[in-house]
């Protein structure tokens, strides 16, 4: 707005101030007066009445403004206070005139211990030397200017702020609007970083790519010159498949009709409770421990316990503890990567890598080296290992089978075998009777071994004498159904005729009727053992859907009465 315009809206004013002076005069002044006094006093009267009057007007009018200006102020104080930008004003030299508490609060310091204070002093030490030439900018150019740098505060945050200052004081007092970029900083640091580590990243992996290009071209270039040698061995390996699938097939049903309960010769009640056991186990994939003289038929039973699972179609490995050395049994076990030891000069698959998918059968099991057996535990818990000389490990789902003529619970205690790598493999033992514990079966056995060696040597034997079935049914047999076995070969070979001819001395136990307590006394043994097995797996639950009857094959009665029968109690 110019002067002339000013000048002229104040003359207005004053007019109509003047004007309604004298309205009011002419109210408040009597007539009478005017009568009294000349024209000369009249008028310098009237004009200083007017003048009192205007004085008034405008004193009232002074006092609306001010209660007006005050109502504004307050109205628009909180706005300024509570800003999200602190305000401050900064005489020439740098110091603080006044501040709003936004300020105050990003520096972390009370408001009225920061009158008079630098503003240089809330500037970090590395930043002040800047500032101080920002700041004479700012009075020098009386520009609006910018700036970012950090601040110092009592609790050691650092804020990163924006400085937007500009000089409104013709040189004397400069106004700040602090902005709190502290997110953004951080956020630009932390997307430098990850773009610096991304090139780094894309650095070492162009340079990987390049090698392996190279390598794949080298590769590539031997592909393609043994290609043809390739699909010539393809072509004989394929002859070779077809030929070992079909032998593979002959082989499975001619151990199919050989290794099954036909093999297991006897209908005595202790071979009998054998297979029942075996019958109960086998469609599972429960691990088994075979316990047994030696003799006795434990690789017979594992065979027929394998040809009744889920697992027929796949192999069954055997591994005879007690027959492999000390220093090869864990190569043989678990395989080798060639160089892992002296004389390993080819990679060699183990045992367990063979028998996966199907059954493994660790014969003598009390033989392994207490060294191995956490290997071989680990095994069985978690179904993974590493060969001899890789770190690389291996997955296989194999079925365990153990057998051991020794009693494990004493090796135990010597020392000789661990704990917990026997209740693992102790989690359905079957016990196979000796052979004088199962004498009525002892006929059957000759009866077999006859036949069986008749084919085999090319005889026709086809009497069995009296006395030599008595002084077999006799005979303690240490070697059990092997060493009869052995002794009907021998006889078959040395048998001229159609009789048996037996020339072993046997020496035959002294009391037959103790040796038939003895045994009798160790069928109840088994099946004692084993009903308090049961009864121990399903917490002493007998009849139900997951009852120890039902576990047993038995009728709730009869089991009870087997009980009773042992002294079978819960404790």
């Amino acid at each position: 707005m110019g002067k002339e315009s000013h000048k002229k809206q104040s003359s207005q004013g004053s007019g109509t101030l003047r004007r309604r002076a004298e309205d009011q005069l002419k109210v408040t002044t009597p007539e009478t007066v005017c009568f009294v006094m000349d024209d000369t006093a009249q008028r310098l009267n009237h004009e200083l009445q007017v003048h009192q009057v205007e004085l008034e007007l405008q004193n009232a009018e002074l006092r609306q403004a001010r209660d007006e200006l005050e109502t504004t102020l307050l109205k628009y104080s909180d706005l300024y206070e509570f800003a999200p930008v602190g305000y401050l004003t900064l005489d020439c030299y740098g110091f603080i005139a006044t501040l709003n508490l936004s300020f105050a609060r990003l520096v972390g310091i009370d408001r009225s211990s920061m009158a008079s204070l630098h503003f240089g002093q809330l500037v970090v030490k590395e930043s002040r030397l800047f500032f101080a030439d920002f700041l004479e900018k700012v009075f020098t150019t009386q520009e609006k200017c910018s700036c970012e740098l950090y601040l110092e505060t009592r609790n050691d945050s650092r804020p990163f702020v924006r400085i937007d200052a500009i000089d409104f004081g013709t040189g004397q007092e400069c106004r700040l609007a602090v902005i709190d970029c502290t997110a953004r900083k951080r956020a630009d640091e932390r997307l430098l970083k990850a773009h610096n580590e991304l090139e780094m990243r894309v650095a070492e992996r162009t340079a990987e790519l390049v090698a392996l290009n190279k390598q794949l071209l080298l590769e590539v270039g031997e592909h393609k010159k043994s290609e043809e040698a390739l699909k010539a061995a393809y072509t004989e390996v394929k002859v070779l498949k077809e030929r070992l699938n079909a032998e593979n097939i002959y082989l499975q049903e001619e151990i199919a009709s050989q290794n099954n309960f036909g093999e297991i010769i006897g209908q005595s009640s202790a071979i009998s409770y054998v297979f029942f056991r075996v019958e109960q186990v086998a469609p599972m994939d429960a691990t088994v421990l075979l316990l047994g003289e030696t003799g006795t038929g434990k690789g017979v039973i594992a065979r027929a316990i394998h040809s009744r699972s889920a697992r027929k179609n796949r192999p069954m490995i055997t591994v005879n503890c007690s027959s492999l050395p000390a220093n090869l049994i864990e190569s043989e076990l678990f395989g080798r990567e060639k160089g892992a030891f002296t004389g390993a000069n080819a990679r060699q698959m183990g045992r367990f890598e063979l028998a996966d998918g199907g059954t493994i059968f660790l014969d003598e099991i009390g033989e392994m080296p207490l060294e191995l057996q956490p290997k071989l535990l680990r095994v069985i818990q978690d179904g993974e290992f590493e060969r001899l000389g890789s770190p690389r490990t291996i997955k296989v789902n194999v079925r365990i089978i153990a057998a051991s003529n020794r009693n494990l619970e004493e090796e135990i205690r010597k020392g000789n075998f661990r704990e917990d790598l026997f209740y693992r493999l102790n989690v359905f033992p079957i016990t196979i009777p000796s052979l004088r514990q199962r004498q009525e079966d002892i006929s059957l056995l000759v009866s077999h071994f006859v036949d069986k060696f008749n084919k085999k040597i090319g005889r026709k034997i086809s009497t069995i004498p009296k006395d030599t079935l008595t002084s077999f049914e006799g005979y303690h047999w240490p070697g059990n159904v092997r060493e009869l076995e052995s002794v009907i070969e021998r006889a078959v070979i040395i048998s001229q005729g159609s009789t048996l001819e037996v020339l072993d001395r046997l020496n035959t136990i002294p009391n037959p009727e103790e040796a038939a307590g003895h045994n009798v006394k160790a069928i109840a043994e088994l099946e004692h053992d084993h009903i308090l097995q049961v009864l121990k797996k399903t917490s002493w639950r007998i009849e139900g859907k997951n009852g120890a009857a039902i576990l047993l094959g038995l009728n709730a009665s009869t089991l009870r009465a087997r009980m009773r029968k042992f002294g079978i109690a819960r404790q």
